[in-house]
């Protein structure tokens, strides 16, 4: 059984002290393909050393995560947009809009966006969307950029099944993680109305453990949690959800 964490922040600063330990652990529970993503420019280091120790199982992402939208934004996509024409990387992310925590950046956040969705269609690639508090924002975007060449993952979909299925009409998948455990987490109410076809997995370590792991750090192998929840919601058993999901992934970053 291949697993795959579409969305995986192993090189945090949380995994400092047992980093190569809690790799392990996700490869022995089988967890063999890691996509991770970018925040910012001071980051882009430890991925690629991260990347370097793991060559046969970790894919990197690039992008300005909406929450490090600041002041130096312009300077931190003009490194985007440099990274993305030097080297290979398989998803233009985590970007979209985050308005929970600070709506003083939402115009600077909607520019980010945009240039690099523009990116990513031209480098054929897809995009890694975080969206927090933002919906109606994200929407108004893909609506504006809709095309053959936008697709990628909505990663951490916690919308409506409304919004589960505006957000497949754009070439998205959805990324289901930890939430999906919660008891007020509510997708998992109506996650058996949408095709898995549409579903990828994710943990977004170390945030957002699932239960029972919820408020603790959480790590890639508790993607075996999301694995269960899933097999249980879809009545198909662990191995299935693994295959499907893993081949959406590779049908989303072409690997």
């Amino acid at each position: 059984m291949i697993i795959t964490d579409t969305h995986t922040h192993l090189y945090s600063e949380a995994f400092v002290d047992d980093r190569d330990a809690m790799m392990q652990r996700a490869l022995d529970a089988g967890v063999e393909r890691f996509f991770i993503p970018a925040i910012d420019s001071t980051y882009t280091q430890s991925m690629l050393d991260l990347e370097s120790n793991y060559p046969q199982n970790v894919f990197l992402m690039m992008g300005l995560h909406p929450t490090h939208v600041k002041e130096n934004y312009q300077e931190e996509l003009a490194l985007v947009e440099e990274w993305l024409s030097k080297r290979k990387f398989y998803a233009v992310g985590e970007i979209g809009i985050d308005l929970y925590w600070d709506k003083t950046f939402l115009k600077q956040q909607q520019e980010a966006f945009v240039f690099q969705i523009r990116l990513a269609k031209k480098h054929q690639m897809p995009i890694v969307i975080h969206c927090r508090d933002a919906f109606d924002e994200i929407f108004e975007v893909l609506e504006q950029e809709k095309s053959i060449d936008l697709f990628g993952i909505f990663h951490c979909f916690t919308g409506t099944l409304e919004q589960a299925h505006q957000a497949i009409s754009y070439n998205m998948k959805l990324g289901i993680g930890g939430v999906a455990t919660f008891k007020n987490g509510k997708i998992d109410q109506f996650l058996d109305q949408i095709d898995l076809k549409h579903i990828v997995l994710e943990t977004d370590s170390p945030y957002l453990a699932p239960v029972p792991y919820r408020g603790k750090r959480n790590e890639s192998s508790y993607i075996v949690q999301v694995l269960e929840k899933l097999s249980y919601i879809y009545g198909m058993s662990m191995e299935e959800i693994a295959a499907i999901t893993t081949e959406n992934s590779k049908n989303v970053f072409g690997v």
